[in-house]
């Protein structure tokens, strides 16, 4: 794998591990306990950043079948990601695109989270591992708001979109 990648994709599943390791200590009841209607659990906030990253992988595997026709992002995109970096470290509330709720089932079970994450993991590692060095800056990568960004970019936002969540887990848990 190329060492930035890794790099990324190291600090990324930090994130997923600190996270799952805060929350499994707690009873079942409160994890799937939602404040008030219309806002999520900790055991939904979890699940919605699963299935954000496994839709995130499904098209950038989609993306890399046609690589070659993949133009390269330039420092337009670079901003782009850098706004998207930014938006997530503000205590701002964003709706989920609405094709991502619909892909997402209520909630899962703590067990069922940790697992389909480690699977997901594995898997995104294996498709890091197989990107080609001159496809780094390739746009593979699609944020329902930045528009098309490259592999980097992905995987500094999902990073970033955990430590956005994690403020809103921990007073759910308090």
């Amino acid at each position: 794998m190329n060492p930035k990648l890794h790099s990324l994709f190291e600090a990324l599943e930090k994130e997923r591990t600190l996270l799952l390791t805060a929350v499994k200590s707690y009873p079942a009841d409160t994890l799937s306990h939602t404040p008030r209607p219309g806002k999520w659990s900790v055991l939904q906030i979890l699940t919605h950043l699963v299935i954000s990253e496994q839709l995130s992988l499904l098209y950038m595997q989609k993306k890399s079948l046609g690589v070659q026709s993949a133009g390269d992002t330039t420092a337009v995109e670079s901003i782009k990601s850098w706004l998207l970096l930014l938006s997530q470290r503000l205590p701002l509330k964003y709706k989920a695109p609405k094709f991502l709720k619909e892909s997402t089932p209520g909630q899962w079970p703590v067990h069922e989270i940790e697992a389909n994450w480690q699977t997901l993991r594995q898997q995104m590692h294996a498709f890091l591992s197989a990107i080609e060095p001159a496809h780094l800056k390739r746009k593979i990568y699609r944020h329902p708001v930045a528009g098309r960004l490259n592999v980097t970019h992905a995987l500094l936002f999902m990073r970033a979109h955990i430590r956005h969540h994690q403020p809103q887990v921990k007073r759910l848990l308090k």
